[in-house]
């Protein structure tokens, strides 16, 4: 967020959460994008604000009652206030359980697996309306085809990432393997070490598809312990995610530190996937 969004941002959190009578003395930014994730104290509240037109706050919180239901291994809302979403000064402010992290360890590829495979066990089980990964890509494919989004990008890498977006959206659809709601991106800064063990957060991203693209998210070792994974297809999804994120560095609007150099980096990871599976990014 900008530097006045953000100060407001954090007023109106410890507002709300004053006003739950919980007591708020400070906050603490935990992380700073879109939105911003706080954590206030001393009630040691983990608060996640964004602009009210973010829309997707009740789908999370709907989904993480269920999956805390389930035991499924995610981060839990906060019980000493009612679990809903809280509007105050242009936001929408959700509280949640804030966890003290655990860092004696890294997390092992096996636990990483185990985790993400509980986690869809869990989801497998839920019935809710939910877009499709292909919905995501689309997104992609926009701002891509969007000058006026992407104005940095340079002709060549929009080309390399337009049709690559194209083609493996079509060839992962082509496949028509099992598909299931997933978590979206369960990226490693979406994985929180606890002394409840791994959980994941950020439920916002959820979506319908193959595991594969989950998997496509976690570090690379951690495929060689979750069971039944279509190999090409995994590597599919792997570069299909690398130009998803890569066009997101490239947004005009994107405010992830160092986001540009990112993207230059990645832009050549994807090459040279590309020329390493033998992928035409062409068709």
């Amino acid at each position: 967020m900008q530097a006045s969004e953000a100060s407001r941002a954090v007023a109106a959190a410890m507002s709300t959460a004053s006003s739950l009578h919980l007591t708020v003395d400070d906050a603490i930014v935990l992380h700073d994008s879109n939105k911003l994730t706080l954590r206030l104290l001393p009630c040691d509240v983990l608060a996640r604000v964004a602009p009210a037109t973010h829309q997707i706050a009740q789908f999370e919180i709907d989904l993480a009652r269920r999956l805390t239901e389930s035991e499924s291994p995610v981060a839990a809302l906060e019980p000493r206030v009612e679990p809903r979403v809280y509007a105050r000064d242009g936001f929408v402010i959700t509280l949640w359980t804030y966890y003290e992290p655990v860092t004696t360890r890294e997390v092992s590829p096996a636990d990483y697996a185990t985790a993400l495979e509980r986690l869809h066990a869990g989801t497998r089980k839920l019935d809710v309306p939910t877009p499709h990964f292909t919905d995501r890509v689309e997104q992609a494919q926009q701002l891509v085809a969007s000058r006026d989004h992407t104005p940095a990008l340079a002709d060549a890498d929009r080309e390399l990432l337009c049709n690559t977006l194209r083609r493996l959206r079509r060839v992962i659809g082509d496949r028509g393997g099992a598909e299931q709601i997933l978590h979206g991106e369960p990226h490693p800064g979406n994985l929180l070490t606890t002394k409840n063990g791994l959980l994941f957060i950020d439920l916002e991203t959820c979506c319908r598809g193959p595991v594969e693209f989950d998997l496509a998210h976690a570090p690379e070792e951690v495929r060689e312990h979750y069971p039944g994974l279509d190999q090409d297809l995994l590597r599919e999804c792997r570069i299909l995610v690398l130009a998803m994120i890569t066009t997101w560095r490239w947004d005009r609007g994107d405010q992830l530190p160092n986001g540009r150099q990112l993207g230059t980096e990645w832009l050549s990871q994807i090459r040279a996937a590309l020329d390493r599976d033998g992928l035409d990014s062409k068709g």
